[in-house]
């Protein structure tokens, strides 16, 4: 999707830059103190500059421990969530990745340092329409975007060797874990709005091995296998 460049978002200051990079190590090294312990995950967030993924008035908050609006109701997941999900996936290069809730396309971007196949499915499409500008500005390119019910995956990319969905669904939509690949493993948040666990899954012969994580809270995944409007 093509638009003007009047819309393109703007680049930090090239002074501002060297003290985003700063923030960026503190937080990785925050992270590290959290016990993230994935050494791929911790340096893609030591790569891509969250700062761009967010409003310009936003962007001195861009690497503290906090969620972040991007707007139509939706968040930017803190940072350690967004660690803590990636690191379960343990992703390795040549892997296909699905992302479901594109937001602001920061956590697409790092699955972009991450694996050489990433996709990601949008529900709101002003939230889609921004997304490419961001990952523009970040130097982003591998990354295919489609909007759409997140909730039924993509199947005509199917399967996945990982997935990883950015919304809480009282459920895990069944959709997605056809999608998963023998051995696939999906992170996901699931439970009502106050009351959410983040769950890692694991595709076996005979279903879905289930681990349950700590609590989070994360916005509703509306769809059709998950929460209505």
């Amino acid at each position: 999707m093509t638009r003007r460049a009047a819309n393109a978002i703007p680049r930090a200051r090239p002074d501002a830059e060297g003290d985003f990079a700063r923030r960026r190590r503190r937080m990785v090294e925050r992270l590290r103190g959290l016990g993230i312990e994935d050494e791929r995950v911790l340096a893609a967030l030591g790569e891509v500059p969250r700062h761009l993924f967010v409003d310009e008035a936003l962007r001195a908050r861009a690497y503290g421990d906090g969620a972040l609006p991007i707007g139509c109701g939706q968040t930017l997941s803190q940072p350690y969530i967004i660690a803590r999900m990636l690191s379960l996936l343990a992703l390795r290069p040549q892997e296909k990745v699905l992302e479901i809730g594109t937001g602001s396309g920061y956590q697409a971007a790092l699955l972009g340092r991450l694996t050489e196949r990433t996709f990601t499915i949008e529900r709101v499409e002003a939230l889609a329409a921004r997304a490419p500008d961001h990952w523009r500005a970040a130097g982003v390119t591998s990354v295919r975007l489609r909007v759409g019910d997140g909730t039924l995956g993509w199947p005509e990319e199917a399967p996945f060797d990982a997935i990883v969905v950015g919304a809480a669904s009282p459920v895990v939509p069944p959709s997605l874990l056809r999608q998963l690949a023998p051995g696939g493993r999906m992170a996901i948040p699931v439970g009502a709005v106050d009351a959410q666990t983040l769950r890692h899954l694991v595709r076996t012969p005979t279903g879905a091995q289930v681990t349950e994580g700590e609590r989070c809270r994360f916005v509703r995944l509306v769809g059709a296998e998950g929460c209505s409007l």
